[in-house]
This record gives C-alpha cells, structure tokens and sequence, in this order.
C-alpha cells in the first residue's frame, strides 16, 4: 500500500508539475523531494544521492565535449569539413544535401551534440543549399535530420550520460541464472558500439535524400568532379579530418580515457585555432566557455534531480513491475523491442534527451536484462531513439535550429522531416533486431 502511494505521489506531482509548465528539474527535483518527505526519509539523504551522481570522473567529459564543439565551430574546424564533404558530392545527385548528412557526420565525430551539429552544419550549408535551388523547407529538414548523428556517432553526450546511469545497475541475479553473465558497460565500449549503427542511420538518410532529390530535381553541381578541389580540400581540412582520428584513435587504442579524450580534443582545438587556422579570438575562446557553462549547468541539475528520482524508482521495484507487465504482455523479443522503440520515440517527442536517459535507464535497463537483451546494444538503440526526438515536434531542438538559421516555419520544416524521421526510425529496427551491428566492433577489438 505503501510503495503504490509513494508511486502515486512520484509520477502524480512529476505529471502537474510537467503540465503546470514548470522545468523539467524542477518537477523531478519536487516531486522526489514530496516522495523522501512522504516517507519520513531525512531529506539529506536526497542531498547526498545526487552530490554522488554529479561526482564521478566519466561525468567530467560531459563540459569537456560541449566545450570542444563550441571551440571547433568558432576554429574554422566545421567550416573545413563542410567544404570538404561538398567537394566529394559533385554533380551526384542532391550533392549539396549528401554533402550535409557527410557533413553532420564528421562534426558529429567531435562535438556529441545533436543541437551543436545542426547549428555548425546548419549555418554553413542551408545557404548554401538554398543558393542551388534547394527549398528552403528542405535544405532546414536534411540539416535538422542529419543533426541527430551528432550522438549516435562517438564520441556522444547521451552515450556517457547512459554508461554513468547503466554503471551502477546490476543485472538481477534472476536474469543472470536464466541468461547467464552479462558484459559490462563502459564509456569507450559504448563509443566503439555507436560506430557501425551510426553509419546505418547514416545510410538510411543519404539513400532517401537521394530519392527525395531526384524527385523534386535537385542536381549536383555541372562541373562534375573535380580531382584538384578535393585535394586542395584534403589539404586545407587536414588538421580538421585529424580531429575525430586523433579523439577516436585515443579512445579505440586505450590511449586515453573519454574523459581525457574530451580534454585532448580542447587542446588540439586551441592549438590549430590559434597557431594553424589562426582564427580563433580570445573573444571566441569566452563565448564558448559562457555556452559550456550554460549547457553544462542545465544538464547537471536535470542529472541531479533524475538520479533521486531513479533512485526511488528502483526502491519501490517499479522496473520489476514493467518487466513483468511486458512478459505477461508477450514473450516475443521482437514485439517487446517494437514496444521498447515506440515507446522511447513517443518520449524524445516531449522530453529533453539527457533527462529522458536518466530517468528512463534504470526502468528499462532491468527489462533489458530480464530478457537477455546486452546492455551495450540497448544503449546504443536508446541514443538512437531519442535521437529521432532532435527532429520531431513539439520539443525537436534540431527543428528550432533549422528553422532560425532559415527563417522556416517550424510546421513545414517538420512535414519535409517527416521521411527522414520514418527512414530513421526504419534504421533503428534494423540495429535493434540485429545486434550484430552493434556488437561487432567491441568484440573485435577485444571489449
């Protein structure tokens, strides 16, 4: 009776408080808060609980990603990578718009940021697509679909906020006897799994743009392809393809940490921005310390009421709950995995990325494991669902972007995303179904 009315008041206040328009931390933080008081719990213990969640060393490569992307961006960095994935797309058809998935795809492989990839890819090549004839509508849907690669493609934000989450769940023992061991999960394990799936969703969206393209007549360019523009753009984009080598190649060899990674990529940056491209001001350098302040302050106070609100979640055995309610539901894994993905993409419609992680990781992670499912392959479908969330209303944050950069409604921006949005959501059933995909590249590298 007791933990059917802590459950009650959890997801009763959590559910006003969402309605009442109040943020997403806050209505974590006060309904956690309502459920401690509840049940005559010191509510230092609720203090203490997310003091040790905003406290460990992974977390660290959270400010240190937002803070490289912003720094890239304001380098020369995506620029040199936009102008050399337009050179490889010449007179193919719907160039411009390949040239952006390709784009987003190298930018991805440094910042880990959805919002951040749209924004630096967004800028450079909606004009540009507009200038060769591309509606507007359409160059701001391809930019804001593709933006969602930025985490799925490693290194990715959602990626370390999923492994901090996943780390301190245990496979139940019940699990464990019917399924045998479970692998762990870690960072750079999930970052080397997010390679292959990155590529499919990838796959997915150049072979629809590439429809999409014929049948509304948007050409490459008539000069066809020219060998001396891609080198002389290999050569001015060298030390910027080097930047995702360096940051992977460091984590894939076990040379450094993601954690450290993130910190190398900083250094690499200024270097290259200062000393290289020499385009980065000390002007550049403050604006993208006040944004890392800003994203990186907002996501650890949602990290810091959604760690309690899990917390409590687990105590009073909701996962075990849904587990069950699933199994009775059907024993199908194919069926469950169709519920699982339905339901995460329902969630990135209205919730923020990072808090739907937090808040969702220690519910279905247990499911997960009830069924055998690896806990690295269900990280990465995770991410790859609520990446989808980036460019679908009413909160698709990839839309706003696209739609400011362009001067688009949101409305028609979303229409066009729609194709994109079903192509990737196709893909996402491809990885979940076949967790080779994911599982391929951790085992062959010896994770």
């Amino acid at each position: 009776m007791v933990e059917s009315s802590v459950v009650l008041i959890l997801f009763g206040s959590f559910l006003a408080l969402l309605l009442l328009g109040a943020p997403i931390s806050v209505s974590l933080g006060v309904s956690a808060l309502a459920s401690f008081l509840y049940l005559g719990e010191n509510p230092i213990k609720f203090v203490q609980i997310a003091f040790t969640s905003v406290g460990s060393f992974p977390l660290m490569a959270l400010p240190a990603f937002i803070l490289a992307g912003a720094l890239m961006e304001a380098a020369g960095i995506s620029k040199r990578l936009v102008d050399l994935a337009e050179s490889f797309a010449g007179p193919f058809t719907g160039g411009m718009s390949a040239a952006t998935v390709m784009a987003c795809m190298f930018f991805g492989a440094i910042s880990g940021s959805g919002p951040a990839t749209t924004a630096a890819v967004g800028m450079l090549m909606i004009p540009a697509m507009i200038d060769r004839g591309y509606g507007k509508g359409y160059a701001s849907a391809i930019t804001a679909s593709s933006g969602g690669l930025g985490v799925v493609i490693p290194p990715s934000i959602p990626m370390v906020i999923f492994g901090i989450s996943a780390i301190g769940l245990m496979a139940p023992p019940e699990a464990v006897a019917e399924h045998g061991q479970f692998q762990s999960v870690s960072i750079p394990k999930l970052f080397i799994a997010g390679f292959f799936p990155g590529l499919v969703l990838s796959c997915g969206l150049l072979t629809m743009n590439y429809f999409m393209c014929k049948k509304q007549g948007y050409k490459g360019t008539t000069d066809g392809w020219s060998g001396a523009n891609i080198l002389t753009m290999l050569r001015k984009g060298t030390w910027s393809v080097l930047a995702p080598i360096v940051i992977l190649g460091g984590i894939y060899s076990g040379l450094f940490t993601p954690t450290e990674s993130a910190i190398v990529a900083i250094f690499y940056t200024l270097f290259i921005g200062f000393f290289v491209h020499r385009e980065l001001k000390i002007k550049d350098v403050l604006r993208s310390l006040e944004t890392t302040t800003w994203l990186t302050g907002r996501v650890l106070l949602i990290l810091f009421t959604a760690t309690v609100f899990g917390r409590l979640l687990v105590e009073n055995q909701i996962p075990a709950i849904v587990a069950s309610s699933m199994l009775e539901l059907t024993s199908n894994i194919y069926l469950i995995w169709a519920l699982i993905i339905f339901f995460l993409l329902f969630v990135g419609m209205f919730m923020e990325t990072l808090a739907a992680i937090l808040i969702l990781t220690p519910v279905l992670l247990p499911v997960a494991y009830s069924l055998g499912i690896d806990p690295v392959h269900f990280g990465i479908v995770v991410v790859c669902c609520l990446s989808i969330g980036f460019q679908t209303p009413p909160l698709g944050e990839n839309l706003f972007i696209a739609s400011g950069v362009s001067g688009t409604s949101i409305e028609e921006i979303s229409v066009r995303a729609l194709p994109f949005a079903l192509t990737s959501v196709t893909a996402v059933f491809i990885i979940a179904f076949v967790p080779e995909i994911t599982l391929f590249l951790p085992r062959l590298l010896g994770y």
